[in-house]
């Protein structure tokens, strides 16, 4: 599956971003999905992750509250709606693919996640 990550800015601490990830060349519901990021110098971070059906999801404590990630199968898109950003939340931002065997499976780990997108940059100004 390829995967392409779009949505990314300048935005002001406060306000709010919707990133996108598009996939193709495979089933998109065979998948659960899931975002990372990475700021400079720093490790990849796991941020959300949504089940194959979209009912599960899981969260880094320090997103809950603030970022959703919804999916849309028949669009084949999962995003990353992100409110109340912070200048901490300046990033390049990386969606990923998990060839999950049940609907409901939602996983967190880096190393469960086979395919990854491109990377789209956040940068949150104070």
């Amino acid at each position: 599956v390829q995967l392409q990550a779009s949505g990314g800015g300048l935005v002001q601490a406060g306000g709010s971003l919707r990133l996108s990830c598009a996939a193709s060349g495979d089933t998109f519901s065979n998948y659960a999905m899931g975002w990372f990021r990475q700021a400079p110098g720093k490790e990849r971070e796991f941020l959300a992750s949504v089940s194959r059906s979209g009912e599960n999801t899981e969260y880094a404590d320090s997103v809950k509250d603030r970022f959703t990630i919804p999916r849309d199968n028949a669009k084949s898109t999962v995003y990353l709606e992100m409110n109340n950003l912070k200048p901490e939340d300046t990033a390049l931002y990386y969606c990923a693919s998990d060839r999950a065997f049940t609907m409901g499976y939602v996983g967190t780990l880096r190393g469960e996640f086979d395919y990854w997108g491109q990377g789209t940059q956040v940068t949150v100004s104070s």
